[in-house]
């Protein structure tokens, strides 16, 4: 059976809708009951990134090349993002927040993401997770990520300034948050997130739109995160774009054209 231009290879149902695995041109996809893909794997080489947004997540190695403590994944989809961490990162420990416990069995059984000791996957409401582990896990994490979309958007548990307050207190002081948004410039959503990050994380935010996408890829800093400077930067860039085939310097480049009164509060004028 095809669907979305490709083969159905897995199809299944739980208390929050439908899911489905489909191959086309030798990528897998995971779908949440539409077209737009949740994840995706090149079969021919299951680590490496596939989709735009994806890639773009990992911009954050740009102010943090290394990675060797506690990292919290908000939303683990196929596992892309926790499989490239494991793999880049042996010195990391991951927990992964997914909501349904349907799409880990997915991962693991079609998504080549690994039973690891470093990495540990609770099944559970990422925004209710964060939210009441914001005192007991205060300042224990360098990297939270969050990427948590189902088919009707963002989860709602995210989409509230406590959530983020929240964040916030789980980070060290020099940790940074990532995470996805989508919509655009115009979307009122966007828009009230981007400004409860920058009121949050004391307006030291940088916002990476996807390219031909209607992704939005946010990064906040903690109030200790060092003020980095361009020549730094663009050295890092280069060398991350060698060791993981991503364009990096494009990602520093748009940072820059995108975050003219914000940029400031991060790089060194």
């Amino acid at each position: 059976m095809y669907k979305y231009e490709g083969l159905l290879i897995h199809e299944s149902h739980d208390d929050e809708g439908i899911i489905e695995v489909v191959e086309y041109k030798g990528v897998r996809s995971l779908h949440f009951g539409s077209s737009p893909r949740q994840s995706s794997m090149l079969l021919s080489d299951p680590h490496k990134l596939e989709l735009d947004y994806v890639k773009a997540m990992t911009s954050w190695l740009l102010f943090k090349p290394t990675l060797d403590d506690d990292a919290l994944l908000i939303g683990l989809g196929g596992g892309s993002l926790a499989k490239h961490l494991l793999q880049h990162f042996p010195d990391c420990r991951l927990k992964a927040v997914e909501y349904r416990k349907s799409v880990v069995k997915i991962a693991r059984s079609y998504f080549d993401l690994p039973l690891d000791p470093r990495l540990k996957i609770i099944v559970d409401d990422g925004g209710e997770y964060v939210r009441l582990r914001a005192d007991t896990y205060r300042e224990h994490y360098s990297l939270l990520v969050i990427d948590a979309f189902d088919h009707e958007g963002m989860a709602a548990s995210i989409n509230n300034v406590a959530f983020y307050d929240a964040c916030k207190a789980l980070l060290k002081a020099n940790g940074l948050l990532v995470i996805n948004l989508w919509g655009g410039t115009h979307n009122p959503q966007f828009q009230q997130v981007s400004l409860w990050l920058a009121r949050v994380f004391n307006w030291r935010t940088l916002f990476l739109p996807v390219r031909d996408r209607g992704n939005i890829i946010a990064l906040a800093f903690n109030d200790y995160s060092p003020l980095y400077s361009m020549p730094e930067l663009r050295a890092r860039a280069l060398s991350l774009e060698q060791q993981h085939q991503i364009d990096f310097p494009r990602f520093l480049k748009d940072l820059k054209k995108h975050n003219a009164s914000t940029f400031n509060q991060v790089v060194k004028p």
